[in-house]
Parts: C-alpha cells; sequence; structure tokens
C-alpha cells in the first residue's frame, strides 16, 4: 500500500476497505482477539533497562514506588540483575536477581492512564511491560504491550494524525489494518516480534499518540487481513506516485486469529477491545460500546449467550447495530437500547445474507463488505457495513510527500 495513494484515495471518497481491496487483492478481513506484540527498542540495544512510572510498578515480584526508577540487566540465563534506585541515579535501594526479567506497570490492561506508563531513564514513555533479553551475548529492550496501544504509537508515526482534518480519515483507518496486521504477521527474533524502526515499523512508544489516529485505531479494532485464513504481512510504504496492487502471495503470513492470544504479563482487567476512542492526552476511555456493556452485565463468556461469532454488524439504514454469539444475538438500536433478541426478530431487522460467494471460515470477509465508513459510525462505535460498491481505478496521486516519508512533514 502506498500511503500517499491511500491519501488521495481517501480524499476521492473511498472507504478504508476499498483502499485496501486495490493495494491488497485477494485478501480478506479477519478479526483477532485481544494480542500482545514484543517490540525490540533498537536504540536500547547493548544497554540497561532503566525505567520508572509516575505511578511506581512492580519489578522482581516487589512494588517500587513513585519517584524510584527499576534497572534490569539481563543473565546469560534468561533472568536479570535488579536494582531499584531513587531517581533514576540516585541511592540504591535495593537489589536482587530474577528469573522475570521484566518491569510491569501497575495496571497492563490496554488504555492505562499516562501517569502508569513505563518512561525511559532519559528517553520515551511507553505502555505496557518493559523487559530484557540476550542475543548473541548483547543486551536487548523488549516492549511487550496489547496491539491496540502499540498502534496508537505506530500509525501517528507512520503517517501524519492532520489527514483527518484533511478529508482523510479512511486513509488511517486503512493505515491501522495494514499496521496491525504486519505487525502480528512479524516473527523477527526469538525474543520479540517486531522492532520500533523503519525496518519494521516506526514506533516511538506515546511520545506521538494523537486522539485522531486513536480514533482510527479504535474504530478498525480486531480487524487485520488475511491470505488463506492467516494474518499478512502486509506492506507498505510512502510511495509518492501511488503505488501500485501488491501480489499478496509474495509476502509472508503469520498465526491464524485463531491461534492469536494475550500474552501473560500479569493479572489485570479483562479485556477492553471494545471500548470507545482513547483520548492520549488524557488515557482515559471516551464511550464503551453498548453491547459490550451489555455483554459484560449478562455475564459475558459465562452467560446464557455464549462466546461471539463475529464483529458486530450494522442494522440498515445505519438503525443500530447486532452482535451474533454462539446462543443469542444482541441488538442495540436507539429505541430498543442493548438487548437480547431471539432469530426470528433479528431477521426482522437484517437483510438476507447473499446467496452465494459467501467465504468459508476464519472470520474472512471481502474488505469492501466489511469496513463501513467513518461517516457512517456514531461516535465511539465500530461497526461493519452491508454493503460497498465496487472500487474505481485508484486517482493519480494528487500530493507528494516530502522527504522522508510521511512522517517528513505536513501535506
Amino acid at each position: 500500500m502506498s500511503q500517499v495513494g491511500a491519501f488521495d484515495s481517501a480524499l476521492e471518497g473511498w472507504q478504508a476497505g476499498q483502499i485496501l481491496e486495490h493495494y491488497y487483492p485477494g485478501a480478506d478481513l479477519g478479526r483477532i482477539p485481544q494480542a500482545t506484540v514484543a517490540v525490540r527498542l533498537v536504540e536500547q540495544d547493548d544497554s540497561t533497562l532503566d525505567a520508572y512510572a509516575d505511578a511506581g510498578g512492580r519489578v522482581a515480584g516487589r512494588e517500587f514506588a513513585a519517584g524510584q526508577a527499576a534497572h534490569l540487566t539481563p543473565l546469560p540465563d534468561g533472568g536479570a540483575n535488579v536494582v531499584v534506585t531513587t531517581g533514576c541515579d540516585g541511592e540504591v535501594l535495593w537489589q536482587s536477581a530474577t528469573d522475570d526479567p521484566w518491569i510491569y506497570p501497575h495496571d497492563h490492561a490496554p488504555g492505562r492512564p499516562a501517569t502508569e506508563h513505563l518512561t525511559l531513564c532519559g528517553g520515551s514513555a511507553y505502555r505496557g511491560a518493559l523487559g530484557v533479553a540476550t542475543e548473541n551475548g548483547e543486551a536487548r529492550t523488549v516492549n511487550r504491550v496489547d496491539v491496540q496501544d502499540y498502534l496508537l504509537g505506530v500509525v501517528p508515526a507512520e503517517v501524519q494524525a492532520n489527514w483527518a482534518d484533511k478529508g482523510a480519515v479512511e486513509a488511517l483507518r486503512a493505515q491501522a489494518i495494514a499496521a496491525r496486521s504486519y505487525a502480528l504477521a512479524e516473527r523477527r527474533y526469538p525474543y520479540a516480534q517486531t522492532c520500533d524502526t523503519t525496518d519494521c515499523q516506526a514506533y516511538p512508544g506515546t511520545d506521538k499518540e494523537d486522539p485522531r489516529t486513536a480514533a482510527a485505531v479504535v474504530a478498525t479494532a480486531g480487524m487485520v487481513l488475511l491470505r488463506d485464513g492467516r494474518i499478512l504481512r502486509a506492506e507498505y510504504s510512502a510511495a509518492p506516485d501511488g503505488g501500485e496492487p501488491a501480489d499478496i502471495y509474495t509476502f509472508a503470513v503469520g498465526p491464524t486469529p485463531g491461534e492469536l492470544g494475550p500474552v501473560p504479563v500479569e493479572p489485570g482487567p479483562a479485556d477492553q477491545s471494545a471500548v470507545g476512542p482513547l483520548d492520549p492526552r488524557t488515557q482515559t476511555v471516551v464511550g464503551e460500546l453498548p453491547i459490550a456493556v451489555e455483554y459484560r452485565r449478562l455475564g459475558g463468556a459465562n452467560s446464557s449467550v455464549g462466546q461471539p461469532l463475529g464483529p458486530e454488524m450494522a442494522l440498515p439504514q445505519h438503525a443500530g447495530t447486532y452482535r451474533m454469539f454462539t446462543n443469542g444475538v444482541i441488538v442495540s438500536t436507539p429505541t430498543l437500547g442493548a438487548q437480547v433478541v431471539d432469530f426470528t426478530r433479528l431477521m426482522q431487522l437484517v437483510p438476507e445474507p447473499p446467496a452465494s460467494g459467501a467465504k468459508p471460515s476464519n472470520n474472512a470477509v471481502p474488505l469492501a463488505d466489511a469496513i463501513p465508513p467513518a461517516s457512517a459510525v456514531a461516535p465511539g462505535h465500530t461497526v461493519a457495513p452491508k454493503t460497498a460498491s465496487t472500487p474505481t481505478p485508484r486517482p493519480t496521486s494528487s500530493a507528494a510527500l516530502p522527504s522522508g516519508g510521511p512522517t517528513g512533514g505536513e501535506l
């Protein structure tokens, strides 16, 4: 995918699904469960890990307080030496060795406040946990983070948040899906899936987070590109001429969505993948989806409706949304609110399914049919549309990025 071409296409009225269908012909859209990604922080190579959080955190099974910093040096056996100091370079308060070479925030769940982010001494802040490993005897630093939180840092580093102000929200959404797919299909190192440089994807931690790109990340939550049921390593670039469609069979693939799952970090709140947009200026949740609220109230996966069978879908004329579960359906409309309905009632609200051309398993559906336009989604909601028009030829690029790619300047 050309990021410039995606921008121009969005200005021409293309939806995210159409952009992705053009650049990744033959790919399907799939849904993943909550998942984490491990990212090598390249600038930290051959260094100790020195980090703190304004709210304090945990290391080696012990708490460290606000105003204290934890320092980890990896050991050949996979563990680490730990030193906790006052500030980043103050008095040593305690030290130990551990077989768990990670610094944890107080709560690893997605969308945590900025005070809980781990900050490198003299460097950037990161969501999730920070840890150390070795590669050929050299120290490596790794950020293990929920993929949604990871994308909050990636998307505004790879493209510009102000595209939303220029009418190219759909390009931001396409970028979020491509970046999520790329990261989850990566398998670069024994200790980390991907890295934080443009050799992989630009990822400066929380430094560039922005509400406009956060909205694109949340609106596409869980969406990935698939090839033959496996997550596609969806390569993209800042090609200034708009780029050409890719041969997706030249790209590597990763696991199936069903093979993903959250990497255990430490006990914390349950999956929050169905929450509304985050405002990175305050790191708070703007609004939770009504169906998610009702599902949690009923008891989640342990309730009578069972496990979800797919994403939320749009009712006709944008009258509301519904989601299928193994033992029922939850519908949300302005008049009904969010409630469980039987299949007969759902069929009164939902159009007939297509008679042919339906995709088999893996939660895969045609791209252009799967992602709603931003204009059709109420704030804080993520739904899939019924239909989408067939893409016309991609428009000729009308804007070139300055040298250095999409982060080198503004369009």
